[in-house]
């Protein structure tokens, strides 16, 4: 991965120079991927995705929307206060790093910031996980086994172990593919504490609420279990890591 950035005028486009080599406003613009018929379905919403079939490869066009009470004033605008500072630009640069180190993320294409006066908005396209379905839809389809819980635990405690603390750690960013393979996705605002426990725990505390909002209400299995299993990979994960192995 090579991230570059371009400017031009009020606009800040960063972007993976290996496979992109003429960024453009264009490669955020919706109607000018349905002109070529590159739009392959969309996801509602606070985040607002598309997915497109693009020359590099299949990819995930996310625009950045406000939800709840800041929607009222603006959905899509923000305040400006630096480009590096800005979300998409920002998610970017944390999704190269992420991947750099090993983490299971999907790899980051493209970001831009768009600046108007004292305002900005954004979009950021990554690459597509093939074959991935949320734990949401897991749940959903009762698609979920012991193995997946564990995997998923292991996976969350490399993030807390790398330093991050995702913003938003809910059933819906965690994916799971075809492999079993688990990654963690929406690095919209995370940062990077190390030994924060108290952030550690309070990004499970959030998963384990979430759960709870999609749990069927007739499940097969409770939900108290399948949590063993999560905090079992969680735990294993770092104790694999303290005797120099990877999980």
């Amino acid at each position: 991965m090579k991230p570059r950035t371009h400017k031009q005028g009020s606009t800040v486009i960063v972007y993976d120079a290996d496979r992109i080599q003429h960024p453009g406003p264009e490669l955020f613009d919706p109607d000018h991927w349905r002109a070529l018929d590159a739009v392959t379905g969309e996801a509602a919403g606070r985040g607002s995705a598309l997915f497109l079939e693009t020359p590099y490869g299949a990819a995930v066009l996310r625009r950045y929307l406000r939800g709840g009470v800041p929607a009222k004033i603006s959905r899509d605008r923000y305040f400006f206060n630096g480009w590096e500072r800005s979300r998409p630009l920002g998610e970017f640069h944390m999704l190269a790093d992420l991947a750099t180190h090993g983490l299971p993320v999907p790899l980051p294409l493209a970001a831009m910031c768009q600046r108007s006066g004292p305002f900005y908005t954004g979009w950021l396209m990554t690459r597509l996980l093939p074959g991935a379905l949320t734990f949401a839809d897991l749940i959903g389809r009762r698609a979920d086994d012991s193995e997946t819980w564990v995997r998923a635990g292991a996976c969350i405690r490399r993030f807390h172990d790398f330093g991050v603390i995702h913003a938003d750690l809910n059933a819906r960013n965690i994916l799971v593919n075809e492999e079993k393979q688990v990654f963690l996705i929406d690095f919209d605002r995370a940062r990077v504490r190390r030994g924060d426990a108290r952030a550690q725990q309070s990004n499970l505390d959030r998963l384990r609420r979430s759960l709870l909002k999609f749990w069927p209400a007739q499940p097969e299995v409770p939900l108290a279990e399948r949590w063993q299993g999560l905090l079992q990979g969680y735990e294993e994960s770092a104790a694999s890591r303290s005797k120099g192995t990877d999980t």
